[in-house]
């Protein structure tokens, strides 16, 4: 059972945390004070009814989100590390949530009943607590000094998917829808798993509270049946008293049973109160129910009337797609044609290109043409200068031959006169050493004298 492991004081954790939001405390437990019953108008929406509740809302697009929600934290992690604690004066914590998740927070339009409009702007811790005084669950949220959730669990609440990442449950006690988006499939399954578990809890309290009221009433019951056979007892037994003795002996036991007399008929007309108020409370949401699955029925009309729409526009758009198709292949011939269009210009530019080149040439060869009898007459003015040049070529060649022996006869005549200058040279060298000799002689005789 899941409140099974709670502390002795449940109920200080949740006040703490609402008296330091500036928020009065939640409305009692149905055991202890029962909800006033509410008009069908002041009713939301989607109340209770799953099927309506899937009909009539829709869950936010998460994506817009600011802030993504975190990752997928396991139970064990977040009772260990990630409980809010609050603690005493004396430094002792009082009490520990009994699950925490953290979400993105939304609460249906009140004025649209439609619209989702965010409580938070990022992912908020969102927590399961159990009020030990008054034997009930809430849940809670705070996002710094505001409190978002403050809904206590009912037995006839359902917690509602939506989609892979969004639930919802409706809150008849506050009036609204709350609208939870998570980060991943694994935490929602987790939330909705733990609000199963505290709706069956709740319903477990309120069974032994109604136990202990219908016990309570039995034993009222029979205390008054057995109340006016006791004042027998005292009035005998003071037939032979004073009336002090007859006020000592029956003065406690009468105040006792007065008093007991008194609180039992209390929850007697508390629990008859009680019971009309829930017997109202049942009949307006059993008009509510009614409403809600006359709204279901106009919707499910409405979603006829939409596939049938949805039909017609799909094979209109069957319609379209055929027509773009053949738009497409005649796009695609056209622009074939374009591109052979295209090439044939191409050619037919490199062609007149290429006849422009062979007009030029032909130019060309018709200028050269009306040059080459000037061509000729200069070529035989040219071979009679070349046989001229060879005729004196071969004149030259005769001189050059006499020339070279010329040149000959000079080089042995050089020879020879260098012969006979070489002879004189010695003869004159022989000449000038006997002079010198002489000229020695002379003076040595010169020295003589």
């Amino acid at each position: 059972m899941v409140g099974d492991g709670s502390s002795a004081n449940g109920s200080g954790f949740v006040d703490h945390l609402l008296h330091a939001a500036a928020l009065p405390s939640p409305p009692l437990s149905p055991s202890a004070l029962p909800s006033p019953p509410l008009s069908p108008s002041a009713l939301p929406s989607p109340p209770l009814s799953p099927s309506a509740l899937l009909v009539l809302l829709s869950p936010p697009d998460l994506c817009c989100i600011p802030d993504p929600p975190p990752p997928c934290i396991a139970p064990e992690a977040v009772r260990e590390d990630t409980v809010v604690r609050v603690s005493q004066p004396g430094g002792d914590p009082r009490e520990q949530p009994i699950f925490t998740t953290r979400a993105h927070v939304f609460q249906i339009d009140p004025t649209t009943k439609k619209n989702w409009v965010p409580a938070s702007k990022q992912a908020v811790t969102v927590s399961y607590f159990y009020d030990s005084t008054r034997n009930s669950y809430r849940i809670i949220s705070v996002d710094g000094s505001k409190v978002i959730i403050n809904s206590t669990i009912t037995p006839n609440m359902t917690f509602t998917k939506t989609s892979q990442k969004f639930g919802q449950w409706a809150d008849s006690r506050a009036n609204t829808v709350f609208g939870l988006g998570f980060g991943s499939e694994q935490q929602l399954a987790k939330f909705a798993e733990k609000f199963q578990e505290v709706k069956d809890a709740a319903k477990l309290a309120r069974d032994k509270s109604q136990e202990k009221m219908e016990t309570s009433s039995n034993h009222s019951q029979e205390s008054g049946r057995v109340t006016p056979s006791n004042p027998s007892t005292p009035q005998a037994s003071s037939i032979n008293g004073t009336d002090d003795e007859k006020i000592s002996h029956v003065g406690p036991e009468a105040a006792l049973l007065m008093s007991e007399n008194d609180r039992l008929k209390t929850a007697v007309e508390q629990s008859n109160t009680n019971a009309k108020k829930w017997e109202t409370e049942l009949q307006t949401l059993q008009e509510s129910n009614a409403r809600l699955e006359d709204a279901l029925t106009e919707s499910s009309a409405n979603v006829e009337s939409w596939k049938k729409q949805l039909s017609v526009c799909k094979e209109e758009s069957d319609a379209l797609r055929d027509k773009i198709s053949e738009l497409e292949a005649q796009c695609k011939e056209v622009s074939l044609e374009q591109e052979r269009n295209a090439q044939l210009t191409a050619k037919v530019q490199e062609l007149e290109a290429e006849l422009q080149d062979k007009e030029q040439e032909l130019q060309n060869l018709r200028k050269q043409a009306e040059i080459i009898p000037q061509l000729m007459a200069e070529c035989e003015s040219i071979t009679d200068k070349l046989r001229t040049a060879e005729t004196k070529n071969v004149e030259l060649d005769g001189r050059i031959g006499g020339l070279q022996a010329d040149a000959d006869e000079n080089r042995q005549k050089q020879g020879d006169m260098q012969g006979e200058l070489k002879k004189f040279m010695d003869i004159l060298d022989g000449k000038i050493d006997e002079l010198h000799e002489f000229r020695q002689g002379l003076s040595k005789l010169g020295v003589g004298n």
